[in-house]
């Protein structure tokens, strides 16, 4: 298998793609086209932000299709006019239609962050710090119709570390991923590695995040708030409401402040505000108000003069 007769498109969109396209490029892949999702709005200003695997392809020199939608039959006219051998996928953000499917003459290859069949879904990431998983992984598979369970090509675990959050851990993982691509895909091009269907038996799956998922509950104990902070950072965020406003908890850790806290109460650990949770309390290391920067915990106890409300809101 020569990489450079491989004629290859490279589909992703944020950040997690960016290795495992320099890494097809870096091995000498043809890579022909990089798919990403169209520019959207972002900040305050609403300017329009490029995908960050779009930006990184123009710097490499390779062309790039941002289409709306891959089940319109130009957006699959234009990919097959690549002719492909070979489809990679790291993130792209969409499920790929069976006529997507069909075009490379392999079956199109994704880097998934977790150790399948655990975590499939679109947040495995933060799903595993929620679980409180000690260790996940990476998996290279083939798609299918069917949602992250396809055969796998190779998997490789890799430790969660106690303060590791979402946007680390898949910095982390999304290199590790590359690594395992390149190791792998010359193999399997020659036929010398097949896949491995994964155990139905063992399957877990997780949901798309969304915005109010950050809120804390009052149901969590003071562990599983923790791992929130952890898992929802740096999207969509943990928050409390704190005094009618929304307080972003960016780093905390858990202490236990005796008996007799209702989760929601307020109270002051070692200098710094921590919200009560059945089984302890979170003290908050770092903190966000509204339209203000982060601080310190210190800081914002600082700032409230002693006059902490007496509670927080949990969801």
């Amino acid at each position: 298998m020569n990489p450079s007769e491989v004629r290859t498109i490279f589909m992703g969109s944020p950040d997690f793609a960016l290795p495992a396209l320099r890494v097809l490029v870096e091995a000498g892949y043809d890579v022909r086209l990089a798919v990403t999702q169209p520019d959207r709005r972002a900040g305050r200003g609403g300017r329009l932000r490029a995908p960050a695997a779009k930006v990184e392809a123009e710097r490499l020199g390779i062309p790039v299709f941002q289409p709306r939608s891959l089940r319109h039959p130009d957006a699959v006219a234009e990919l097959a006019a690549v002719e492909p051998d070979l489809i990679v996928v790291a993130a792209y953000g969409r499920i790929l239609p069976r006529a997507v499917l069909d075009l490379p003459r392999h079956p199109v290859v994704n880097i998934h962050p977790s150790l399948l069949p655990r975590w499939r879904g679109p947040s495995p990431v933060a799903a595993a710090i929620l679980a409180g998983d000690r260790e996940t992984g990476v998996s290279i598979m083939e798609l299918v119709p069917e949602m992250d369970a396809g055969p796998v090509l190779a998997a490789r675990p890799f430790p969660i570390a106690p303060d590791d959050t979402t946007g680390a851990l898949e910095a982390r993982l999304a290199e590790e991923g590359a690594a395992l691509l390149a190791e792998t895909l010359p193999g399997w091009l020659d036929g010398d590695l097949s896949a491995t269907p994964q155990d139905e038996s063992a399957v877990t799956v997780c949901p798309l995040l969304e915005k109010g998922d950050g809120h804390l509950r009052a149901d969590m104990n003071a562990v599983e708030a923790e791992r929130a902070v952890r898992a929802y950072d740096p999207w969509p965020g943990a928050f409390v409401t704190y005094s009618g406003d929304r307080l972003a908890v960016w780093r905390a850790h858990v202490a236990d402040a005796g008996e007799g806290y209702v989760p929601g109460a307020i109270t002051v650990v070692a200098g710094k505000p921590a919200v009560a949770f059945r089984e302890g309390v979170l003290v908050l290391d770092e903190v966000q108000r509204s339209g203000s920067r982060r601080i310190p915990g210190e800081a914002f106890l600082n700032g409230e003069r002693g006059r902490l409300a007496p509670s927080a809101g949990l969801a």
